[in-house]
């Protein structure tokens, strides 16, 4: 893998609980990428939107939502990123799964489950930090509600770029564009936000703000506002190298342990 990292952010609509829709709009999506991309990301729970009641029967899917994941890795020549929702024994996970052409999968399950709309009564957190390598690429997944959460998201030098799937709605869109530049500058690290559009189940709006943010908090780039849109950028790690070398705040940061 070079220095450059093609990655795409899908900011997409979701058809409320229905796996099989979901799936084949995608694919649709997806195809226009074949050959362009190396890391393609789709939203929280792209399969069935940001859904629990009736998550006993999205969860049903799962085996058939990683075999077409690895067929999209494998066609597209791509690694692709998103979460499910996943049943182990009598637990069900926000679970972002990473696929890589290869077929080989990586998982890390939601740390932070969002209480204010009980998913800590339906869902089991996670405990490991789930980094996956790309070529180079130290890549550290984590889903929508973690965001908010810096001693869980602080770069301790062991990630490249920060990836947060997301179901955010638009009535907080202001705290969710703060927070991805927050968490680029005070990890000193590449931040890339993929967020749903449209309106779920549950009468929520989602703008989107879907975008990728730079060490410095500047946004590289950032998909339509409450559209169905694709984009794809070019993120260099010699750079992002470079300017920890030049500007090397990590030296000065706080040792900590999280206890889990």
């Amino acid at each position: 893998m070079p220095d450059i990292l093609r990655l795409s952010l899908v900011q997409s609509n979701l058809v409320w609980g229905d796996v099989e829709a979901n799936l084949k709009a995608f694919s649709e999506k997806l195809s226009h990428l074949k050959g362009k991309s190396d890391l393609i990301v789709l939203p929280e729970m792209f399969s069935s939107g940001f859904m629990m009641a009736g998550k006993e029967k999205i969860a049903s899917y799962t085996d058939s939502v990683l075999v077409w994941m690895r067929e999209q890795a494998e066609y597209l020549n791509a690694t692709i990123m998103g979460s499910l929702i996943v049943k182990e024994a009598d637990s069900f996970y926000n679970r972002m799964h990473t696929v890589t052409p290869c077929g080989d999968v990586s998982v890390y399950d939601k740390r932070h489950l969002f209480r204010m709309g009980n998913e800590h009564k339906h869902f089991k957190g996670g405990k490991e930090k789930g980094i996956v390598k790309i070529g180079e690429w130290r890549i550290r997944p984590i889903v929508c509600y973690d965001l908010r959460f810096p001693v869980w998201n602080r770069n301790q030098q062991d990630y490249d770029l920060l990836i947060c799937v997301a179901n955010w709605p638009d009535a907080r869109r202001d705290v969710w564009n703060t927070l991805l530049k927050a968490r680029a500058i005070d990890n000193q690290a590449y931040v890339a936000g993929i967020n749903r559009v449209g309106v779920d189940g549950m009468d929520l709006t989602y703008a989107g703000d879907t975008s990728v943010i730079d060490a410095r908090g500047r946004v590289l780039a950032k998909c339509e506002d409450y559209k169905d849109d694709i984009r794809t950028v070019n993120i260099s790690l010699s750079d992002l190298q470079s300017f920890r070398k030049k500007f090397p705040v990590y030296l000065d940061a706080d040792e900590f342990e999280i206890k889990l």
